[in-house]
């Protein structure tokens, strides 16, 4: 086994113990007692019993730890963060029409299928209950997310005025952030392919994914120095490197979505192409093609009907114009950028496994 594989393993393992830390708590949640009728109970834990790697909780966890913090402490805000990504993604399933999550059904596809097998329902009236189901439980699960941040107090005894300063962040900044980073996203996939730059496609994409990383791991710090100062050396530190690193993580996967293997991703790769999204490949592949080939990607960018073929060709031209060389550099800069921010902190296992955490949100393969 190389010593790349070796690191990772012990990345793994220690997100793997948090990821068990998270979920336990999660299921174990008095709170979601309440979720009721069963097709929303069932909904609410659907993409939680379903796998996923909880990086965004894992991280606020090792970022409280990394300023000398008390992991469980935080565990309650790691589970907030976990369920507040968890509506997005749920949301995020409808608005791209996508029928897999983790291998799986996603929840409007899932209860499309229940409505028929449970109510009866067919066709249309089944459909809307499945988008009507996934519309619900996303609502729930962003108020699951604020009562769970509210247990610091009600179960940590973390200074509430620290309490109220997280969730109004998350209830506001982030949550606004977020939501104009996805309608970018919906206006950006109808815009002509081609026709947006570079930058305003990296802006949007740490709207609707960076804002979140930034979050988790000022919120961990927060709660690890028992202080909701942002402008805290080391907060602040470790906010810019979450911040760049989740920009990293989102055009790492958009190469997956491209490259990816399917039974890996739990997802189809290839949708990109066949949505015609303006990513940073896309743009870089128009910019940087001929004219014969761009006329070819032009035909295929944006076609639903779009053959395995043609994708296939779609994907070899931009590997042959070093595209995909282009994009896994992009987002390794924002690693290494992200990675200065952490020289500030102490020396310790947290601040190791944030370092390997950045470098295994580029290299991983689902």
């Amino acid at each position: 086994m190389s010593v790349a594989a070796q690191k990772f393993d012990f990345l793994l393992a220690e997100l793997d113990k948090r990821k068990k830390l998270v979920k336990d708590y999660l299921l174990q949640d008095p709170y979601a007692d309440s979720f009721r009728p069963a097709h929303i109970r069932d909904a609410a834990f659907s993409y939680l019993k379903g796998g996923g790697k909880s990086l965004r909780a894992a991280v606020l966890l090792l970022s409280c730890g990394a300023v000398g913090g008390d992991e469980m402490i935080a565990l309650p805000a790691a589970a907030g963060v976990e369920i507040y990504h968890t509506w997005t993604l749920v949301h995020d399933d409808v608005i791209d029409k996508d029928d897999r999550r983790r291998g799986a059904p996603t929840v409007h596809t899932e209860f499309t299928q229940r409505a028929a097998a449970d109510l009866g329902w067919t066709g249309e009236d089944a459909a809307h209950y499945g988008l009507s189901i996934a519309m619900l439980v996303g609502d729930l699960q962003q108020g699951w997310s604020w009562h769970l941040f509210f247990d610091l107090f009600n179960k940590n005894k973390v200074h509430p005025a620290l309490v109220l300063s997280l969730v109004t962040e998350l209830s506001t900044y982030v949550h606004t952030t977020l939501i104009e980073g996805e309608t970018l996203d919906i206006q950006f996939s109808r815009s002509p392919v081609g026709s947006l730059s570079e930058q305003a496609v990296t802006d949007m994409l740490w709207k609707k994914t960076g804002v979140l990383y930034e979050f988790a791991g000022r919120a961990g710090a927060a709660i690890g120095l028992g202080d909701a100062d942002a402008n805290i050396p080391v907060a602040r530190a470790i906010a810019t490197f979450c911040s760049r690193c989740g920009t990293a993580f989102q055009i790492q996967d958009d190469i997956l979505g491209i490259l990816g293997d399917e039974s890996q991703l739990g997802k189809p790769v290839g949708s990109d192409i066949r949505e015609g999204k303006n990513t940073l490949l896309t743009l870089r592949a128009l910019s940087s093609a001929s004219s014969a080939q761009r006329a070819f990607m032009l035909g295929v960018l944006g076609n639903s009907d779009a053959s395995p073929q043609a994708i296939a060709e779609v994907t070899q031209m931009m590997r042959d114009l070093k595209v995909i060389d282009y994009a896994q550099q992009t987002a390794r800069q924002h690693i290494d950028h992200a990675l200065e921010s952490l020289h500030i902190l102490p020396d310790s296992q947290y601040k190791q496994l944030l370092q390997l955490w950045a470098e295994y949100l580029v290299e991983r393969q689902f």
